[in-house]
């Protein structure tokens, strides 16, 4: 069973090979996975972690600042956010990747200590117009951009999508090709981006060839997940 260094260095690899090495960063999604499992991968130089589930992640936020408040981690929230859990992602996250709603972007500026700075953010696209899928519609996108652009605690770095999970690689391809467009018109009409997340285990480096600079690998670093511990 390889370790977590091992599977680290593998990704890092294949990230290169892709033709993603100093372009491409890795987030390392360390939902359910335990605070050593995180520090393993800390030790192995990842200082950029991913998580899904609010109080889960904000536990474990927390434990890494009481525990090594010297470690420069970076943090990210990927997952949907409820209203009621806004603050607590607002005061511990640097970044946030699932933003799709006015209502929740209101909540993060109004909740966000203006000392800690802007939290970056992502719009989240659901680039294949899925009915079960959370994410702003690719038609609504430009208004959503508008009316969330002068909030001044919030700094929009760009878009994030999760193709069809069904989906072959040609049809992936498609997905991630559409996407480098609908992100390369938000920059032609002035939004300052300069992050396009796409990719996770199964298809990162399929979307770093399309054009991503920043992927979401859990299971090929950590392993596999058991749900019933989250």
């Amino acid at each position: 069973m390889s370790s977590i260094s091992e599977n680290l260095n593998r990704v890092r690899d294949k990230i290169a090979k892709a033709g993603g090495d100093g372009r491409v960063k890795l987030l390392a999604v360390s939902k359910t996975f335990s605070v050593d499992a995180i520090k393993e991968a800390v030790d192995a130089g990842q200082l950029c972690f991913g998580e899904n589930y609010a109080q889960e992640a904000c536990a474990k936020v927390d434990w890494f600042a009481s525990h090594y408040p010297s470690l420069p981690i970076e943090w990210h929230f990927i997952g949907a956010l409820q209203s009621n859990k806004t603050r607590s992602v607002a005061e511990r996250f640097d970044w946030i990747e699932s933003l799709s709603r006015v209502k929740i972007a209101q909540r993060l500026n109004d909740q966000r200590p203006p000392e800690k700075g802007p939290v970056n953010v992502l719009v989240e696209v659901n680039i294949d117009d899925e009915e079960s899928k959370s994410g702003v519609s690719v038609s609504d996108l430009k208004d959503f951009l508008r009316s969330i652009s002068s909030l001044p605690l919030l700094r929009i770095r760009g878009l994030m999508c999760v193709p069809k999970a069904q989906a072959n690689d040609e049809e992936k391809k498609a997905t991630f090709a559409q996407m480098r467009k609908l992100y390369q018109s938000c920059i032609d009409e002035g939004y300052p981006f300069d992050t396009l997340s796409m990719g996770m285990s199964a298809d990162y480096e399929l979307a770093i060839r399309e054009g991503s600079n920043l992927v979401r690998v859990g299971s090929a670093i950590f392993g596999a997940r058991d749900y019933s511990k989250k």
